[in-house]
């Protein structure tokens, strides 16, 4: 079993694991202390406080409960269907998750603010408008942004299942309910906790949904709590406090995800296309056709509405867009490189080694931890020694790949667990270690869920607007930035362009990574 006790052989790999471990861990609580200390003691959280996280905690439960209760029978449906355009619709899946959040956003309102298509729709038929703001906006909003995340991740799950098992079962005669419960469910036992967890953890962190989408007060999260305690206040002693609590929270529940996931059991196969004799029955399909359609309407009409508003202004943008564009690139394939660099080894001693889960804790801690806090933390290291400006794009690439970390990690850790459990005896049998079993044996069996978590960091890093926004000069803006900032300007049709321009390279990039992913959603 992958989480078995192996006896520790000395080598490169723990040594580059506990390193990675060690970047990420530095870059949360190091960066949070020295917000701490800056400020000279954390404050006590008042009431409104204390409101804004029973909030996010119930905002997060709902959202993350219904993007993987949605997302099971949708990964289902795509794992046994094969349609004309099915690879094109797997990889646009991944187009939500990926989309700067003010870009989402604005697709969002075109369909479902207040004079969207959807009460635009219910006006006609005499229905009262349905309010996006408040709790229901922010849940539909990371809905949107959190099912394609799940529905993809949790596909990997089922075509991980090898082609065999689903002939042993034809060949005993197994009916749907008979697979469901013999290999569905228990695949679906071992990476939904993670899955989920994920998500939870993803919500705990909103910002911009709830800056855009929230009701006032009583919609508030702690990280736009943090967000007015800096912005309006400058009031670090209650910024530190509010990023402690949410680490803390966030730790926990990262290390209860640990504890509930659960080791692979089904084996290692002959990487043959699966074919299922399971759905074949007409309602069947008709079940699955509806839930790949209904995913489809509500994920890509968005989409559709940013496309049609951006395309007119696209080809006339002002120069200065198509020069932050070409440093989002720049920022965007160097925070790559880094978090392949700390996400591979943090995954295979994760698998590995008998304190793996260690590694996978403090892997985990930036996604418990908020952007805006370790762009802080890093502004006041550096003000003392350099300007913060003239490190503005490495500190964003560094801090972009630090924050994508849990996320390639949650797409590799699965996959260096299975490559352990079903080929660690035969490498050890054959004197395969280092360089070597990393080439011929490791490398290729993750290709897929690297290529994955490559395009979702290079994605997520050329649409992030956080950190840059804390170090940027008026000469030197990301896309994102300069987006903003025509938006600020009241240059809406510019700013159109410019976000389908983003959308555009930030799905660009992911495709272009993602090469083993959709492979792997091929089979």
């Amino acid at each position: 079993m992958a989480g078995g006790a192996k006896p520790v052989r000395p080598g490169a790999l723990p040594l580059a694991a506990g390193g990675a471990a060690a970047v990420a861990a530095l870059l949360t609580i190091g960066t949070l202390l020295a917000v701490l200390a800056r400020a000279g003691g954390a404050a006590w959280p008042d009431a409104a406080d204390w409101a804004a996280l029973r909030f996010t905690l119930w905002q997060a439960v709902l959202s993350a409960g219904l993007s993987v209760l949605l997302a099971v029978p949708v990964a289902r449906a795509l794992a046994r269907r094969r349609f004309p355009g099915r690879g094109l619709f797997i990889t646009l899946l991944g187009a939500p998750f990926i989309l700067p959040v003010i870009v989402a956003v604005m697709g969002i309102l075109a369909i479902f603010g207040r004079a969207g298509l959807f009460n635009t729709a219910l006006g006609a038929i005499g229905v009262a408008p349905v309010s996006i703001y408040g709790l229901t906006g922010v849940v539909l909003a990371h809905v949107f942004f959190n099912l394609p995340l799940a529905v993809r991740l949790i596909l990997q799950g089922w075509l991980a299942i090898p082609a065999e098992r689903f002939r042993l079962a034809a060949a005993l005669g197994f009916t749907a309910r008979d697979i469901a419960r013999h290999l569905e469910r228990p695949m679906l036992r071992e990476v939904v906790p993670g899955i989920a967890v994920t998500i939870f953890l993803i919500c705990l962190t909103s910002f911009a949904v709830a800056l855009t989408l929230g009701g006032g007060p009583k919609a508030t999260t702690i990280e736009l709590a943090i967000y007015q305690a800096f912005r309006f206040d400058f009031d670090l002693g209650r910024a530190a406090m509010l990023a402690g609590m949410q680490l803390v929270l966030c730790a926990v529940t990262a290390a209860l995800a640990a504890r509930l996931s659960l080791p692979p059991a089904f084996g290692a196969g002959l990487d043959t296309s699966q074919r299922r004799w399971d759905g074949t029955g007409r309602w069947v399909r008709l079940a699955d056709g509806a839930a790949i359609g209904a995913a489809a309407v509500f994920l890509l009409l968005p989409l559709g509405a940013v496309a049609a508003e951006g395309l007119p202004r696209l080809l006339s943008l002002p120069a200065p867009v198509w020069q932050a564009a070409g440093l989002s690139l720049a920022v965007s394939l160097a925070a790559t490189a880094l978090a392949m660099a700390l996400a591979l080894p943090i995954a295979l001693g994760a698998a590995r080694f008998r304190r793996g889960r260690a590694f996978e804790i403090l892997g985990m801690l930036p996604l418990a931890t908020s952007a805006l806090v370790v762009g802080t933390g890093l502004f006041l290291i550096l003000r003392p020694v350099t300007s913060p400006g003239a490190l503005a794009l490495p500190v964003t690439a560094l801090v972009n790949a630090v924050m994508a970390l849990p996320f390639c990690l949650r797409a590799l850790i699965p996959a260096a667990r299975r490559v352990e459990a079903d080929y660690a005896r035969l490498a050890d049998s054959l004197g395969m270690t280092g360089l070597a079993r990393l080439r011929y044996l490791t490398l290729p069996r993750m290709r897929r869920p690297l290529g994955f978590a490559a395009g979702l960091t290079a994605a997520l890093s050329m649409g992030d607007l956080g950190v840059i926004t804390l170090f940027a000069d008026p000469e030197r803006a990301t896309l994102p930035l300069q987006m903003y900032r025509l938006m600020s300007a009241y240059r809406l049709a510019d700013a159109a362009g410019a976000a389908l321009l983003l959308m555009g390279l930030s799905f660009g990039l992911f495709w272009i990574f993602d090469r083993g992913g959709r492979a792997d959603a091929a089979v």
